[in-house]
């Protein structure tokens, strides 16, 4: 019998600057477990992704990475007392309500790339 049990999948988000994308993460809350080799692997909790040393202007404007969380005000108002979107250049919008029960708000990282973090509500 064959073993297909799946450990993870992750995400390689690319990155226009590399030091700078990996500060923006440790500030917006990811622990970064190792960097090597133009590739640094970023964790919150059980949420992981690889960000890579990497960038085509195209790629990173239609890459969307999405994060549910338990609190999203909670994330919200982090980014905002981080000052986020002041020190990095990124764009935050408001939380809204969205007609697939959640609610989000979109984050765009200094590459371009786009997160919705997100909370169920139903």
């Amino acid at each position: 019998m064959s073993n297909l049990r799946v450990i993870e999948a992750k995400a390689f988000v690319p990155a226009k600057d590399f030091e700078l994308s990996k500060r923006f993460y440790e500030d917006l809350g990811f622990k970064k477990a190792s960097d090597g080799g133009g590739v640094a692997y970023f964790h919150h909790g059980e949420a992981s992704f690889l960000l890579q040393d990497f960038y085509v202007e195209a790629l990173a404007r239609n890459f969307m990475m999405h994060l549910l969380v338990e609190d999203v005000d909670a994330w919200w108002q982090h980014i905002r007392d981080a000052d986020l979107a002041g020190k990095y250049g990124v764009r935050v919008t408001e939380i809204q309500q969205q007609p697939w029960r959640m609610r989000d708000f979109a984050l765009i990282d200094p590459s371009g790339v786009l997160w919705r973090i997100a909370q169920n509500t139903g």
